[in-house]
């Protein structure tokens, strides 16, 4: 559904381009240029990886099943029992299978869009916490993970193919790995955005971000496609990425003030 990798990279190139061109004449857009070729490089990458993870598919269905036993021994809450609850409704699994496939890659588009414009302060910190979420994800999800939909110890159905909305091609391939299940990017995406827009604004609609994340969490579930534990990890990341991606911008920040200043020595009195 979303572009290859290949387009990933060469939107990285343009976008790159773009932001050459325009730093003379146009500071404003070549710094948002600039933004747009690095979330087109974490996306390749993102692509990248979901083609590399599908090695040793036995060996990813067995730590599915560890996965699933583990949560059966802390008394989580059962991903099939949420499943069943909902199948019933073909609205609300056909509306599961779309929020999960479409609202991922736009919503995190319009919000660095809107944090870029609306708080510049705090996008730095936001755009770091993103890469570093997304890059310490897609390392751990080197060692495949099968979903529930595709470990037979759930009984957990593809909602996807029960209604013709996969977004999976052959295994391993399409808009991201089949076997990419720990931890979710999906979730770690979607917790970027609520807790990011609670952050950057005290507007009413702030809430909107909160409920992108709920939904999330909820259809990466309903649909089979991630484990609670795969959630929760990609959360732990995420509080850690938040801290080291606010080191990290008010370290530039920082170089940034000190070049700015133009030391006493140097200016001369005529």
């Amino acid at each position: 559904m979303w572009l290859p990798w290949e387009y990933g990279l060469v939107l990285a190139v343009a976008f790159a381009l773009i932001a050459w061109r325009l730093a003379p004449t146009s500071p404003r857009l070549s710094a948002f240029a600039r933004e747009a070729t690095t979330i087109s490089l974490l996306y390749t990458l993102w692509q990248i990886a979901g083609q590399l993870s599908v090695l040793g598919i036995d060996d990813a269905i067995a730590r599915g099943e560890w996965l699933w036993d583990l949560q059966r021994t802390l008394r989580l809450p059962s991903e099939l029992d949420l499943q069943n609850a909902v199948l019933p409704s073909s609205f609300w699994t056909q509306f599961s299978n779309l929020y999960y496939a479409i609202a991922h890659v736009p919503a995190m588009g319009v919000f660095l869009v809107w944090l870029f414009f609306a708080n510049r302060t705090l996008y730095p910190t936001w755009r770091n916490a993103l890469a570093l979420v997304t890059g310490a994800s897609l390392l751990i999800q080197l060692i495949p993970v099968a979903p529930p939909r595709l470990t037979p110890a759930t009984q957990m159905i593809d909602t996807g193919l029960q209604y013709g909305q996969s977004v999976y091609g052959t295994l391993g391939y399409g808009i991201a790995g089949q076997l990419q299940a720990l931890p979710s990017i999906h979730v770690a995406w979607a917790a970027v955005i609520g807790w990011g827009m609670w952050e950057a604004t005290t507007r009413r609609w702030r809430w909107l971000g909160p409920i992108h994340f709920a939904i999330t969490f909820l259809v990466v579930a309903i649909t089979g496609n991630h484990y609670w534990a795969d959630g929760l990890l990609a959360m732990v990341l995420l509080v850690g990425a938040r801290w080291l991606g606010q080191r990290i911008a008010d370290f530039f920040a920082h170089d940034s003030e000190k070049e700015s200043v133009v030391p006493a020595e140097s200016i001369s009195l005529s």
